[in-house]
């Protein structure tokens, strides 16, 4: 079934179609010409700054109907992003407006089951927190341009930020601080490290834009929650050219996949979603594009329900068991660690000459910032599993807390007897974060900025928290503690090749008794918890039956 995908899409792609002069100009971005510069070794966040000139990028033969670099519109020496987005405009029309109707765009989400308003503008989540008033910060990894405090215009087309996806010369960064602005001239970043961060040729860039790739998608996503795989852990800068052994879909010795091939845009719209993920396909036909199905991003719209050709006993699995359980033995394991603890009430710590510090792990990650508190960091996780049948619900600012309790940020649904779900792998991300004693509600506070109420300035609590909470409107007691979290991400990224997925032994364990799924409820596995000593009774016993049965039989035998 996959075989079959790829080629039709082969096909699609292969085929040329001849335009006249006057109609290249409205080609789409996504028909641009590539080209092959080396890309800045981090994403948007910026954790490792390029020094000296960006490269240019060399010639390339072009293979698109569409070649930008001879368009009289981006022949100009641009000075910002939002005049780069007003020349796309005046040939895609309608570009901006559907981008601004997506979640990229609006970051949030009306969930049409729970009616929780989510995305990041809304949710307080257990590593970075949250957004408001710390705009210029997180909008680095917006698709947007000057999104610096909530009188942000949505409703600005040339706001729309068209390279931040579409660069093809590995040129082109945003940094934190600039409210999604990249750089326009030569910065030091990050602040006080002699590291020069060289202005972005906006010209050059936007004559040499095309597709989407692993690395503009992975600018943001494999460095979300402050750091390269803070977040996700099955998503990180190893993605970005993975070998086979880590992703047999997207390394290039193998199918060498786009993070489109399985998130197929419609109208710049992305299939696949944190908030309301698809845990048990319904429909399970090869998706094609032009086609209305449930998501496209799903592992069952390219291999079907049924996707075991040799061992047919293994597909009986697929009804309960999802495929990422078995194809995915452990995240972070493409030597990037991934952040698995963040307790937030240690920071603020200084050294003896009243300053903030660092402090590594053995493995050369932070395990202390006075900015931040204590980190964990673990590589080749072995996932947590749980039932999942896609329903997310979340503990938002306003919701009542008990601080005895452990607070979980966002919790799935799911049984063994709903008929809906499946046994999924998950990463938990446990942490620490402050919430109103007097309210007994998470808070938002103010991390980032020059001003006397910033965190990362003053590492006082009670005037970041002050600050955050008048920026969103909303009453603070003015006492705070802090609470224990879990906040739960679904693994789906770093497929292994079927070799190297788990073994039956593994789950089963046979000689140990304690498999994988050992503390999922609700299902029998034979082997199962088995007992050495009960095992040997158990044989025994049936062997004695066996020989009383010989026995008998030989000797109606012998007298017959």
């Amino acid at each position: 079934m996959l075989g079959k995908r790829l080629q039709f899409l082969a096909l699609l792609t292969s085929i040329a179609f001849p335009v006249p002069a006057a109609q290249a100009a409205t080609a789409p971005a996504a028909e641009a010409k590539t080209a092959a510069a080396p890309a800045p070794a981090a994403g948007a966040h910026g954790y490792a700054p390029l020094n000296g000139t960006a490269p240019a990028a060399p010639a390339r033969e072009i293979k698109s109907t569409a070649d930008h670099s001879k368009f009289k519109e981006l022949q100009k020496d641009f000075k910002t992003g939002p005049e780069v987005t007003e020349a796309c405009l005046t040939c895609h029309t309608e570009a901006a407006k559907q981008v601004m109707k997506t979640k990229h765009w609006t970051w949030e989400f009306l969930n049409p089951q729970s009616k929780q308003r989510l995305g990041k503008k809304h949710i307080i989540n257990n590593f970075c927190t949250a957004v408001p008033s710390n705009y210029e910060f997180c909008t680095a990894c917006h698709i947007g341009y000057g999104w610096k405090d909530s009188s942000f215009d949505f409703n600005k087309q040339e706001n729309v930020d068209c390279l931040a996806c579409h660069d093809n010369t590995g040129t082109y960064r945003k940094l934190p601080g600039l409210a999604g602005h990249p750089p326009y001239k030569d910065i030091e970043f990050p602040p006080h490290s002699g590291k020069i961060v060289p202005a972005v040729n906006l010209k050059n860039v936007a004559q040499n834009i095309g597709k989407t790739s692993r690395a503009t998608c992975g600018a943001c996503h494999f460095y979300g929650g402050g750091g390269d795989a803070v977040k996700h852990g099955d998503l990180d800068s190893s993605m970005k050219n993975p070998k086979k052994y880590l992703d047999v879909h997207m390394a290039k010795d193998g199918l060498n996949f786009t993070c489109a091939t399985c998130h197929e845009t419609d109208g710049h719209n992305v299939p696949g979603s944190r908030y309301t993920p698809t845990a048990k396909p319904k429909d399970v036909s090869p998706h094609m594009r032009g086609k209305v199905d449930e998501n496209p991003a799903t592992c069952q719209s390219c291999h079907g329900n049924k996707p075991h050709k040799s061992v047919a006993k293994l597909n009986t699995h697929t009804e309960k068991i999802a495929c990422q359980t078995c194809h995915i033995p452990e995240f972070a394991r493409g030597g990037v660690p991934t952040k698995m603890v963040w307790d937030w009430s240690t920071a603020g710590k200084l050294d003896k000459d009243g300053k903030p510090f660092k402090l590594k792990d053995s493995g050369g990650h932070d395990a202390y910032d006075s900015k931040k508190g204590d980190f964990k960091y673990e590589a080749n996780v072995i996932p947590e599993y749980i039932w999942f049948n896609g329903k997310v619900n979340y503990t938002l600012r306003e919701t009542k807390l008990d601080p005895s309790k452990l607070i979980k940020i966002n919790s799935f649904e799911g049984s063994p007897n709903d008929g809906q779900s499946k046994i999924w792998p998950i990463k938990v991300f446990r942490g620490k974060q402050p919430y109103d004693i007097g309210n007994n509600q998470l808070v938002v506070f103010h991390t980032y900025g020059k001003d006397d109420s910033a965190l990362w300035s003053n590492f006082n609590w009670d005037k970041a928290i002050e600050f955050g909470m008048k920026e969103i409107g909303a009453e603070y007691s003015g006492k705070y503690a802090f609470v224990s979290t879990e906040m739960s991400w679904p693994i789906t990224h770093m497929v292994a090749p079927k070799k190297d997925a788990l073994s039956c032994a593994q789950c089963h364990a046979p000689q140990t008794g304690v498999g994988r799924l050992d503390k999922v409820p609700g299902i029998y596995m034979p082997g199962r918890r088995a007992n050495e000593w009960l095992n040997t009774a158990g044989w025994g016993l049936a062997g004695l039956a066996l020989l009383g049965v010989i026995g008998h039989g030989g000797l109606r035998l012998y007298l017959w």
